[in-house]
């Protein structure tokens, strides 16, 4: 099974869609921000990232100061949970392939994961 984690606004992640596209491979496209990730969902997608919940943050976003998730004390879950509830505090685009997953910026680091 081959999921994009896709958001349209993205230009990368539009190149990752259209490369994925060119691949002629079956996939499916979640569009994360109308249909968010659970805190199960998500916890699943950093295993198959092999990130922390950090490392999948997008820190520049204005939620990410907001809600102050740059503080070191907070858990593993509370970042899971932040992304969750805020999901444009993802990374994008991710490109899952069964149980791996990689951040496909630039979009050809997803190559080795459909060849």
């Amino acid at each position: 099974m081959i999921t994009l984690y896709h958001n349209n606004r993205c230009s990368k992640s539009r190149e990752a869609l259209a490369l994925l596209e060119q691949s002629g491979k079956s996939f499916a496209v979640r569009y994360y921000l109308e249909q968010p990730l659970s805190v199960t969902e998500l916890t699943a997608l950093l295993k198959a990232l092999q990130l922390s919940a950090r490392e999948l943050m997008r820190t520049k976003e204005e939620d990410y100061k907001t809600l102050n998730l740059s503080d070191a004390a907070l858990s593993e879950q509370q970042l899971i949970a932040a992304m969750a509830q805020h999901p444009k505090l993802i990374e994008r685009p991710i490109l899952q392939v069964d149980d791996k997953a990689v951040i496909a910026r630039p979009a050809d680091k997803m190559l080795a994961l459909l060849a």
